[in-house]
């Protein structure tokens, strides 16, 4: 048996019907931009995380970006996030004109630890971007409560977080702002790039809108500096279709996250920590193992594909030298990253793939 880390077609072929029917009504309406399908989009999803407003955007790279730039964040700010983390939350930062400063992680949850955040500001702080990693919120109330008492903006990045909950609130209803990815891959993913910043914040939406449309108020009337992030009808279609299913698709992902658990507890491997505080909508299972190499070699050759998330965390990677000499407050950041491994996990995983992958890490 082969079990792959993720199969989309499977994805598609469970809603095969749903998504055939939007996309052909966009074909047939001869509407490709700005159209019913986008604004249906924002307003159900924004509905969904419990906010007021949806900004749909190119990627979630540019939510990142039009996020802190709709907050005023900018050339000449700092901004604290994590170094474990994908590259396109650095890059939607670094992309306003501001400097990320790096604040070390918790080393159960592997996101931004509340107690390290007030040591790592600067006198140009202006905004914290939270990353919500592998399916599960950040601890937020302290983190609300810094930004507070310093007058920073929070920004929610939850492109691993679709659907997930803190104290009984949506990731992305937390912050000021938030910004979401639905690349192919995540709880809610498009059939290409596509993004979407929400908020409850009347003028960040106003800013943020504008923003995505080369800071236009009405056609040739430009306000602001802005730029060219579109999320197109047939997206907002194919996400619209599958946001009907979002919830169910996480309740899968739990029943598999619970059968892993249950399966490897007596295992010499670090299983990850799912907090009290919140619900955990598993985008990524993310083990941790002494020899991460071998580790994943040996389940290749028992059929069972694997990940890594991530194999170098930012500041240590090619591009971004100029982040290393923050390598001494990131000590849990820089342990960590060699020996975590992400097992197959999503929706369409059958029992016999699951029972597969339980069977084969024991043996390794």
């Amino acid at each position: 048996m082969i079990v792959p880390f993720g199969e989309l077609k499977r994805n598609y072929l469970a809603c095969q019907t749903d998504i055939d029917i939007a996309v052909a009504r966009v074909s047939k309406s001869g509407w490709y931009l700005f159209g019913e399908e986008q604004e249906n989009l924002e307003n159900n999803f924004a509905q969904y995380c419990q906010t007021k407003y949806g900004i749909g955007v190119a990627s979630g790279t540019d939510a990142v970006q039009i996020a802190l730039s709709a907050c005023r964040v900018g050339k000449g700010d700092d901004v604290l996030t994590t170094s474990n983390t994908c590259v396109p939350t650095i890059v939607g930062i670094e992309a306003t004109g501001a400097k990320c400063i790096f604040v070390d992680i918790d080393p159960r949850t592997y996101t931004i630890d509340p107690d390290l955040i007030e040591s790592r500001i600067t006198p140009q702080t202006r905004a914290i971007v939270v990353v919500h990693l592998y399916g599960q919120c950040a601890d937020m109330d302290p983190i609300l409560e810094i930004a507070r008492k310093n007058e920073l903006i929070v920004v929610e990045d939850c492109a691993q977080a679709h659907g997930a909950t803190y104290k009984g609130q949506k990731a992305g209803s937390l912050g000021d702002v938030a910004a979401f990815s639905f690349y192919p891959s995540k709880n809610l993913g498009a059939f290409g790039d596509a993004g979407m910043v929400i908020t409850s914040d009347s003028d960040i939406a106003c800013q943020a809108k504008k923003m995505r449309n080369y800071g236009q108020d009405g056609k040739y009337n430009h306000i602001i500096r802005g730029t060219n992030s579109r999320l197109d009808e047939i997206q907002a279609a194919v996400l619209n279709a599958k946001l009907r299913f979002l919830d169910s698709w996480n309740g899968r992902r739990q029943q598999v996250a619970k059968r892993y658990i249950e399966g490897l507890k007596n295992h010499s491997l670090e299983l990850p920590y799912e907090t009290e505080y919140g619900k955990h909508v598993w985008h990524l299972f993310v083990i941790r193992v002494p020899n991460r190499d071998e580790f994943r070699s040996d389940l290749v050759s028992k059929g069972v594909q694997t990940g890594v998330h991530y194999p170098s965390p930012v500041h240590l990677q090619p591009a971004y030298t100029e982040y290393e000499a923050q390598k001494k407050y990131l000590t849990i950041t820089g342990q960590q990253a060699g020996h975590l491994v992400s097992l197959p996990i999503f929706p369409e995983l059958t029992d016999d793939e699951i029972n597969h992958v339980i069977k084969s890490v024991r043996l390794v």
